[in-house]
């Protein structure tokens, strides 16, 4: 019985160390690649839900992934708040090379937007 004990606790220390691969994971949508954090928040929701706040955290790791990351929270927030999933950028235009011209603040992204029940 001496030999069954190594190779148990052999196999438990393999198996527990295996799980540990997944404790560093982020489990955020990527966009381009990057995880964004992004928050979303009502401007002024005394007044009104519909005119909202997107704030994309180091959004000059790349643009489009900082805008695809925004639409994806303005879609979640619009759902949540109006039932549908439509809305328009307030803030965000494309210049004359089709690349998005972003509104920063210390390197994050800044969209603002309104819901369109």
């Amino acid at each position: 019985m001496q030999p069954a004990l190594p190779l148990t606790l052999i196999a438990a220390l393999g198996l527990s160390l295996a799980g540990c691969g997944k404790l560093g994971e982020d489990k955020r949508p990527k966009y381009d690649g990057v995880a964004f954090r992004v928050s979303v928040k009502p401007i002024n929701k005394k007044e009104t839900l519909a005119n909202f706040r997107v704030v994309v955290k180091d959004a000059t790791r790349t643009a489009s992934g900082a805008l695809q990351a925004a639409q994806h929270e303005a879609t979640r927030y619009c759902i949540e708040k109006y039932g549908t999933s439509r809305f328009d950028w307030s803030n965000v235009t494309i210049d004359d090379d089709g690349v998005y011209q972003l509104k920063q603040e210390k390197g994050d992204g800044i969209f603002t937007g309104t819901c369109k029940p």
